[in-house]
């Protein structure tokens, strides 16, 4: 009985390991044209943000969850607040 038990759950291990994985759907990355001011604050964002750690994609987070991170990092990378709204609105667009 002990041997058909386990050969019945070896069997459904199999069979499960087997079957057709779901892959989740590909979303369509929204493409925005750079303007001037937009690729500035994409250029301040890289040459400052990567001084310290690596670039997050601005699609990572929602506006909201990036509101708080700015604002933290903006006294961490001593920047004035021209150079922020260039890059929040960089970033504010690609989302």
């Amino acid at each position: 009985m002990k041997i058909r038990i386990i050969a019945v759950a070896i069997l459904g291990i199999f069979l499960y390991s087997c079957s057709p994985k779901v892959i989740a759907p590909v979303t369509e990355v929204k493409k925005v044209e750079l303007t001037p001011e937009l690729a500035a604050g994409r250029t301040l964002y890289e040459n400052n943000c990567a001084k310290c750690h690596k670039l997050y994609s601005p699609t990572n987070f929602s506006e909201q969850d990036w509101k708080p991170i700015l604002v933290r990092m903006q006294k961490k990378a001593r920047l004035d607040d021209a150079q922020m709204v260039e890059i929040s609105n960089y970033i504010y667009s690609q989302l």
